[in-house]
């Protein structure tokens, strides 16, 4: 209870600027567990998705690929079935490599969303500490210049630790946003990567399979002449 009490009086001693920073704190850590939340998921969802259709991939065997991305709405399986959309109308893999570059165009918005209000928020927590600072010691020196000589330390006092409790609680707001702002940053760059990475793979099995085909006609009319 002691800790409650006290809480309480450091949050009623910050003065009205306490309050516009509690509010930029409930909105900062809403957003910041809803991104880790699904950050978390998109990468399980991802993990289980590719394992799933990378060794299909290899086999060379698109067609049930191309079923198993087009029935799964993990964010690997909606890229790989832009590709395989195209695997079967062009030839070219830069068609195909232009076509899953706009599906990654689609993808990387949605990963990051809502991700930068965290940096946002951070400036604005600090700020408003920094705004409540300054109240704090204006209403300091009003205080002190009208009052009773033995009144004037504890007025002056009062004032400066409503300051001293907006700047803290500012502070104290911003550093986590920080911190889970870098932590979301780095999540969302992982998940990036992944798709790209597993992009590159299926293209890569895709130009090793038409090599192998390439290579097989080619036999297949050298043996013909012969």
């Amino acid at each position: 209870m002691e800790i409650m009490y006290s809480v309480v009086g450091f949050f009623a001693g910050g003065g009205a600027f306490m309050y516009p920073i509690l509010l930029v704190a409930a909105l900062g850590a809403a957003i910041a567990v809803e991104r880790y939340v699904t950050l978390t998921k998109l990468s399980v969802t991802n993990r289980n998705a590719w394992a799933q259709i990378q060794p299909v991939l290899a086999s060379g065997d698109f067609d049930k690929a191309r079923e198993m991305t087009g029935k799964d709405d993990a964010a690997i399986s909606q890229l790989l079935s832009m590709g395989l959309a195209r695997q079967g109308t062009v030839r070219r893999r830069e068609d195909i490599e232009i076509a899953m570059d706009e599906g990654m165009m689609e993808i990387i918005p949605a990963l990051e969303k809502r991700t930068h209000y965290l940096a946002t928020f951070a400036n604005l927590a600090t700020l408003l500490g920094l705004l409540g600072t300054v109240s704090g010691l204006i209403h300091a020196f009003a205080a002190v210049a009208t009052a009773n000589p033995a009144e004037k330390a504890n007025l002056l006092s009062a004032s400066i630790s409503e300051a001293m409790n907006c700047t803290a609680f500012g502070l104290m707001t911003a550093v986590p946003m920080v911190f889970a702002h870098a932590l979301l940053q780095t999540k969302t760059t992982e998940l990036i990567n992944s798709l790209e990475t597993a992009s590159v793979k299926f293209l890569n099995a895709l130009t090793s399979r038409q090599s192998a085909r390439a290579q097989s006609r080619l036999e297949f009319a050298r043996a013909v002449q012969r």
